[in-house]
């Protein structure tokens, strides 16, 4: 199984950029075949110093392996997700994929 883990950081001057983000990722990414889980929420606030807070929003994909992913990210609605709804809500994302052997 393979995790993809996505950290969005969100235009801080769109008030409203962390729910379309939300909304987009259930319209778009969702539906992509291949994914085993799917999460997506707001970030949670924390006061241990250890948990990271600077992004808006994160999605955790689970996908059976890497072909999945790979698939998953040249996906027609991943492509449109990207072009409607990352670049008008979000100044970055920081990925992390890992894999269980």
């Amino acid at each position: 199984m393979l995790s993809h883990i996505v950290t969005f950081y969100t235009r801080p001057e769109l008030p409203n950029a962390a729910d379309d983000l939300i909304a987009g990722c259930h319209e778009y990414l969702s539906k992509i075949p291949g994914i085993i889980h799917f999460h997506v929420g707001k970030m949670v606030p924390s006061e241990r110093p250890v948990v990271s807070q600077e992004y808006q929003v994160g999605l955790n994909l689970i996908v059976a392996d890497k072909a999945t992913e790979q698939a998953y990210q040249v996906h027609p609605l991943h492509l449109e997700f990207i072009d409607k709804v990352f670049k008008p809500c979000c100044h970055k994302a920081v990925i992390f994929d890992f894999a269980s052997e």
